[in-house]
């Protein structure tokens, strides 16, 4: 059983949590069970990249530490988007590659994030495994001396690599578009404007002078509002809102409306299905999917496939199934044919290529599906596991069906980086369930005491 890993490595808030002696023993043990199988005369190599949080250098010296106590070298990229060190980690033929980042939570969490040597998330078999070797103590692993000890070496390409990589993604430029993009003050912050400006975009930074603690404060893809007020005045074709690391990316089209992940995946899965692009002619989504998704793949004969809420579970199912583009409404949006993690930038300009060929506005591309009414509440909870299992809880749940009937559906779900119990309402009268998920979020508070 995990207890360190959620379903986006190990987060907690920096320093309290998080603390630099456990962030020495995860580089210890991450490095131990991900290098134990490498042989040869040169010493296995992680690279390590990281976000603008002010915790970022603390944490990253603690792991590097635990890593080179191991015998391995780390390659050193610094402040870089979590689907950049995914790339980076295949490109530069890294054993692992390792991310310390908390992606959309606020400056006082951090977290880290341990990718394979194919750039993939951890399976949760290797997750449990060094979380195993922490269990029974790191202190009899082996102990490099002299040079066996690891080293540091500092990638100083790694922007100029991942840049090549992005631009490649698509085939044609994105001159005479204006393009507003919020940077969340984190790892997008100078290279996706940069990447956008390359191929000919007139861009609109916003939100890109990271200071350390200004990190998705008011502003990137969960507070959209910034860049829907800065497209609108200043008359552009649409905007990217990225989250801190740079993983994920809201859209808002030139009229303010905002193009969610749901919006994204019908926009691309369809234009995808008229290249002969989309493998299987499938998309892979998850429980939080709106029903208007579904019935706009539907509309273009793609298939839906649906797993639990989290991209390690949408990669997952690609690899499974076959098929190689899927995602989050929240804008985690996997291309497996150019990344193997849900990337903000390479989505953006896979958007904006969109817009370009058809020659359609990115409001007039949203349309092609139409939101069905949810309603979401997040309820701060000690015990997710105690509300989850609570006889109350379940009964509240039961009567909110009752209520909806074959209208609309309910879903109730601990959330897997964050100490909140998720409530989702869908259905045709958001009155009605905005009623329904106030009065099932008042029984989880209750419980929760």
């Amino acid at each position: 059983m995990r207890e360190l890993f959620g379903t986006d490595g190990v987060r907690g808030v920096a320093n309290r949590d998080l603390t630099p002696v456990l962030a020495y023993e995860l580089g210890k043990a991450g490095a131990y069970v991900l290098t134990r199988n490498t042989k040869g005369p040169v010493k296995p190599e992680i690279v390590i990249g990281k976000d603008t949080r002010i915790s970022g250098d603390m944490l990253e010296a603690a792991l590097i530490a635990g890593i080179c106590s191991m015998g391995v070298d780390v390659l050193r990229v610094g402040v870089m988007p979590t689907p950049a060190v995914a790339f980076l980690t295949r490109d530069l033929k890294a054993t692992a590659g390792v991310v310390i980042s908390a992606s959309h939570n606020p400056v006082e969490d951090n977290g880290i994030k341990f990718f394979a040597s194919t750039g993939h998330k951890l399976p949760d078999e290797a997750e449990m495994e060094i979380e195993k070797v922490l269990r029974e103590g790191t202190d009899n692993l082996p102990r490099p001396i002299g040079s066996e000890i690891g080293c540091v070496r500092d990638i100083h390409d790694a922007v100029e690599r991942y840049t090549r990589f992005a631009m490649k993604t698509i085939s044609c430029r994105l001159d005479g578009l204006k393009i507003v993009i919020d940077c969340a003050n984190g790892a997008a912050s100078g290279l996706s404007p940069m990447i956008f400006k390359e191929l000919g975009a007139d861009v609109i930074p916003v939100c890109s002078q990271p200071d350390g603690i200004n990190i998705n404060k008011g502003c990137g893809s969960t507070h959209p509002e910034v860049v829907v007020r800065k497209v609108v005045e200043a008359g552009a074709d649409m905007g990217l809102a990225h989250d801190g690391d740079a993983d994920r990316v809201i859209a808002v089209d030139e009229e303010g409306n905002i193009v969610d992940g749901d919006h994204i995946m019908v926009i691309c899965g369809t234009h995808l299905k008229r290249q002969g692009k989309l493998p299987k002619d499938t998309v892979v989504v998850t429980v939080m999917s709106n029903l208007g998704l579904r019935l706009g793949l539907r509309d273009a004969d793609i298939r839906v496939l649906e797993t639990q809420v989290g991209d390690r579970y949408v990669m997952e199912e690609l690899l499974r199934s076959g098929a190689a583009f899927g995602g989050e409404q929240s804008g985690h949006i996997i291309f497996l044919e150019h990344n193997t993690t849900g990337d903000g930038i390479v989505t953006g300009l896979q958007l904006a290529a969109v817009v370009t060929e058809t020659g359609k506005t990115l409001g007039e591309l949203a349309a092609l599906m139409s939101r069905l009414p949810q309603v979401l509440v997040n309820v701060r909870v000690h015990n997710k596991s105690a509300v989850m299992n609570s006889e109350e809880v379940t009964e509240a749940i039961r009567k909110g069906e009752e209520a909806l009937g074959d209208k609309g559906r309910i879903l109730v779900r601990p959330s897997g980086t964050e100490p909140k119990v998720r409530v989702m309402a869908e259905g045709p009268d958001e009155k009605q369930l905005q009623d329904i998920v106030e009065d099932i979020a008042a029984v989880i508070s209750r419980v929760a005491g």
